[in-house]
């Protein structure tokens, strides 16, 4: 799936990323390709948070992806 991020320059040092489509999906890094590598991580992380939180196991659900 492909999410459009956000990146703005650090206040402090380096870059900030936002996923605006998860909310509280952010990141950072030193340079803008380290950002954009990091983010990453973070939506799978989030993803798999959002499916355990949302959707506990009980044998009954099946997940797929589908591309839009």
């Amino acid at each position: 799936m492909i999410y459009r991020v956000v990146i703005e320059k650090g206040e402090d040092f380096g870059y900030v990323v936002h996923c605006p489509a998860i909310p509280g999906c952010h990141s950072q890094g030193e340079t803008i390709e380290e950002a954009l590598e990091n983010i990453k991580d973070a939506i799978r992380g989030c993803l798999e948070a959002l499916d355990k939180d949302l959707f506990p196991p009980t044998g009954e659900l099946a997940f797929f992806e589908v591309a839009v």
